[in-house]
């Protein structure tokens, strides 16, 4: 039960790190490399400064906001000096990879001893989930309530046709900008989640992270094949939490740590292509009855 317990808890964490790649690279269509960068931006922030005596809640929430810069300056790069999508994200995030040693002023900080937001709430399996699970639904809410108003409406658009809106009127550059900064704020608060459950920041902790939210998105459109926008987010929450169930089973089963970053790009492979074998596997199908 415990086992059970820790691993719902670490998958409501990493669903939010989820849902903030859902807003990119689902609704806005953008492929933002950001994410690596702006998730150790929040892990790095947030240990410095429960390190410093701050309230761990209040450090999460400023970890946060900062983490919402990544995405501005991501977007600044884009919409105003033209630079490709995936190359703005990508010179964000290798500049982040120094700043984040400058936050720190090390490669990495030890959080043992220190107050975090599980310790505040005594630290058992049954409270990291709840924390987990309040902390990742309201951010859910926040997001489902977002996105049924005008601006998260126009996002949403935006990502679907562009063209049409500049046709429009409307200021796609400030959309791509919003959403790319709810985005990153979204990724550096799993960040700082994510340093405080392991008791530590490291600037290589957002290593692979892409990847696998990919991978809890991919797989929860597997489970929940819907065309509603809130069973679209429901579903890269399901996902992330049987991803993680996905990587306990295989490490139970032998499989050594230091491969799982090869079986989640492997899975990731097999999600992704599996749509486009099916279509070919059908066609061919049918070409051999004809």
């Amino acid at each position: 039960m415990n086992i059970l317990i820790s691993t719902c808890s670490q998958g409501l964490i990493y669903a939010i790190l989820a849902l903030g790649l859902y807003i990119t690279f689902k609704i806005l269509n953008f492929a933002d490399m950001t994410a690596e960068g702006s998730l150790t931006l929040g892990g790095s922030v947030c240990a410095v400064l429960i390190i410093n005596g701050v309230n761990p809640i209040l450090s999460t929430l400023i970890a946060g906001l900062i983490g919402s810069l990544a995405g501005l300056i991501t977007g600044f790069l884009h919409t105003k000096l033209k630079i490709q999508a995936i190359l703005s994200g990508i010179l964000t995030m290798i500049a982040l990879y120094s700043i984040n040693i400058r936050i720190m002023g090390k490669a990495n900080l030890s959080l043992l001893g220190k107050n975090t937001v599980f310790k505040i709430f005594g630290d058992t399996q049954i409270s990291n989930f709840v924390i987990g699970l309040t902390i990742c639904g309201v951010l859910f809410s926040i997001l489902t309530l977002f996105f049924k108003t005008r601006p998260g409406m126009a996002i949403r658009a935006t990502g679907d046709n562009e063209q049409m809106m500049r046709a429009q009127g409307a200021n796609t550059n400030f959309k791509k900008i919003l959403a790319l900064m709810i985005s990153n704020s979204m990724c550096a608060v799993a960040g700082a989640l994510i340093a405080q459950s392991n008791g530590y920041a490291d600037v290589t902790m957002g290593m692979g992270t892409i990847v696998i939210a990919l991978a809890s998105i991919v797989i929860g459109e597997a489970i929940i094949r819907k065309n509603s926008f809130l069973l679209k987010l429901i579903a890269v929450v399901l996902g992330s939490i049987c991803y993680r169930f996905i990587i306990f089973f295989v490490l139970n089963l032998g499989m050594n740590p230091s491969d799982l970053k090869l079986f989640t790009a492997a899975t990731a492979v097999i999600l992704l292509a599996l749509p486009n074998i099916k279509k070919t596997i059908k066609r061919s199908v049918q070409n051999a009855k004809n």
